[in-house]
């Protein structure tokens, strides 16, 4: 996926409420947040439409404007439910897992 944001400030060193303001006045889900989270609490929904939902709404996904924001803010967030720049909550527990695992960057003698 690549982002279409003008990166002159990485998106960790964002505030959250920058962040949050930056989703949801340039976000492609703004559009129609049911898609990305799904019915309300007293709703039920099959899993073949949830399946069918969360796949249109990774494809939203895809394109989106704020894309490397949405996923910075989501693994900041730890969600539990929804589409965040594509991943579901539990694929976004294992994307925090695997970067814990990754080795530091060899940055060479320090002075």
């Amino acid at each position: 996926m690549t982002t279409n944001y003008p990166q002159t400030v990485a998106p960790s060193a964002m505030s959250l409420a920058n962040l949050v303001t930056e989703l949801a006045t340039r976000g492609d889900c703004r559009h129609d947040p049911d898609l990305h989270m799904g019915p309300d609490a007293f709703e039920s929904e099959p899993i073949a439409e949830r399946l069918a939902r969360q796949d249109v709404a990774r494809e939203v996904c895809e394109d989106c404007p704020v894309w490397e924001l949405c996923l910075d803010y989501a693994l900041r967030i730890r969600p539990t439910f929804g589409v965040w720049a594509g991943h579901l909550p539990r694929e976004l527990a294992a994307l925090r897992r695997e970067v814990r695992t990754l080795p530091a960057p060899d940055l060479g003698e320090v002075a």
